[in-house]
This record gives C-alpha cells, sequence and structure tokens, in this order.
C-alpha cells in the first residue's frame, strides 16, 4: 500500500524548485531539487509525475501566493486608478521581498513547457482584475488592449522598478510611484 503524500514535503519541493530554477534556470536538474528539499529524486517523482509536471505546479503555486498578496485587500468599488495601483503597488512589493519567486516566475511565463489549463488557471486566478480591465475600456477610462497585454506591460515596468528599489531602497516609494505612473501613463485613456 502506498504511503499517503505529505503537504509539508510537496511544500518543501516546491520551495527548493523556486529556489534551485530562481538561480539556475528551468534547466535545473531534478536531482539538485529533491537533495535541497531534503528528499530523494523518486520521492519527487512520487509527487510530480515529471519535470514539467513540477514546474507547472510552481507556475501555478506562485501565482496563488501573488494573488493572495494582491487580492486580499483589493479594493473592489474603488476608482479604476485607485485599483491599478492597489495592484501594482502589491505586486512590487511582493517582488522585492519575494526575488527568488519573482525570477522563478520571470522564467516560467516564458516557458514553451508550461500547459495552456495552467496559463488559463493562472489568468483565472486574477478574474477580478481582468474584468475591472475590461469594464474600464468599455468605458473608456482605460486604452483597448487585452487584459494580458497590460498584464504585460506591467509586469515589465514593474520589473524594472522592483530593480531599482532592490539597488536603491531607500528610494523604494519614490520608484513606486513613478514606475506606477509610467504604467498608468501607458494604459489610460487621457
Amino acid at each position: 500500500m502506498a504511503r499517503p503524500k505529505s503537504e509539508d514535503k510537496r511544500n518543501a519541493i516546491l520551495a527548493a524548485a523556486t529556489e534551485v530554477i530562481a538561480e539556475q534556470g528551468l534547466g535545473a536538474p531534478t536531482s539538485r531539487i529533491a537533495k535541497l528539499a531534503g528528499v530523494a529524486e523518486g520521492t519527487l517523482f512520487t509527487y510530480f509525475d515529471n519535470k514539467d509536471a513540477l514546474l507547472n505546479e510552481l507556475y501555478l503555486d506562485i501565482k496563488a501566493d501573488l494573488r493572495e498578496v494582491m487580492m486580499a485587500t483589493y479594493p473592489m468599488r474603488a476608482s479604476t486608478r485607485e485599483r491599478a495601483q492597489h495592484v501594482w503597488n502589491q505586486f512590487v512589493d511582493w517582488g522585492v521581498a519575494q526575488p527568488q519567486k519573482r525570477r522563478a516566475m520571470a522564467q516560467l511565463v516564458v516557458s514553451d513547457r508550461l500547459t495552456e489549463s495552467a496559463r488559463a488557471t493562472g489568468m483565472q486566478s486574477f478574474a477580478d482584475i481582468n474584468a475591472m480591465i475590461e469594464e474600464s475600456v468599455a468605458s473608456g477610462t482605460l486604452r483597448d488592449h487585452p487584459p494580458a497585454f497590460v498584464s504585460a506591460i506591467m509586469a515589465a515596468l514593474a520589473e524594472t522598478t522592483m530593480d531599482f528599489i532592490a539597488r536603491e531602497p531607500a528610494h523604494a516609494e519614490r520608484y513606486r510611484r513613478a514606475g506606477f505612473e509610467a504604467f498608468w501613463n501607458a494604459i489610460a485613456q487621457h
């Protein structure tokens, strides 16, 4: 009879995968991930059928963490600009506080190893934000860009902002505000 799977071991594998992928990229060996997680490589494959399954689960795990941070205090009834600024601030703060997750996610989102199902689930996690974008486009508040494109613009500008905050933490608020203004000017109708 097979042993029941441990949530602690699964989480340890995902944490190790985050660290190893952030450092070595998607080509990092599963043996390194298993060693860092404190499990045998065979155990890793008890939890994840193959490396692609691990990468897809890691993507969803990081997306879930980011969603929790962004949406816990999301101001549903605020203006479009206030909601966009909330999302921006939460994302930038998360990225600065979680550099390994940020680096791992940056590699995962451009990977052809992610399934369409994982990508769709990841986007669905942010349905409230996507709905806000679509409503704001329809009302003329935002430019007519698809939500995925708006997210890509935000991610690119946020990466620059996070890099500057990491280099010059004393100027974090200045960079956070300047980054948001650049983002808002890229998406808002004027």
